[in-house]
């Protein structure tokens, strides 16, 4: 028997559900290092900045869920390398979008601190494409269709 929905319950969503996994500011910013090759303990504590206990929660987190494996490179002591898996890898596309628009909208192009190349030789401006038609995504374009049973575009269903 399914679960009665009450009129506090937020709306079923992917996104939301993305979020509470690597919705936190250091969680991304893991990403973002282990995607540079930086995916040890200490790399990752300098670069992010992350107090060690919330770092540390936040690995074993992603590693948990599958997004990062985590491997030995040193027995003596015993040290740890984080590498992204390929889900871990299928969000650098998302870290794209993010610093693109962070630089675009929180920067403003002044002093921007990194710049990514892609394999033709031009720095990546990244654009979301329809894989069916391959036109960019524009929101005039888009119509959502409420697939979760009880809810409509504006919320639950009276």
């Amino acid at each position: 028997m399914a679960a009665r929905k009450s009129a506090q319950d937020p709306r079923p969503c992917s996104i939301a559900d993305a979020l509470a996994l690597v919705g936190e500011k250091y969680s991304l910013l893991v990403l973002r290092e282990v995607c540079l090759g930086n995916g040890r303990f200490d790399q990752l504590v300098r670069n992010i900045g992350a107090p060690r206990d919330i770092l540390a929660t936040r690995l074993r987190r992603l590693v948990d869920a599958g997004i990062l494996t985590k491997r030995v490179y040193s027995e003596r002591p015993q040290r740890f390398e984080y590498r992204a898996t390929q889900a871990g890898l299928e969000l650098e596309p998302v870290l794209m979008t993010l610093k693109e628009w962070g630089d675009r909208h929180i920067r403003k192009g002044a002093g921007l601190p990194m710049a990514v190349e892609h394999s033709c030789g031009h720095e990546l401006v990244p654009v979301v494409t329809c894989q069916a038609c391959g036109d960019e995504v524009r929101h005039e374009d888009l119509t959502a269709h409420p697939q979760a049973p009880g809810w409509t575009i504006k919320g639950p269903a009276a």
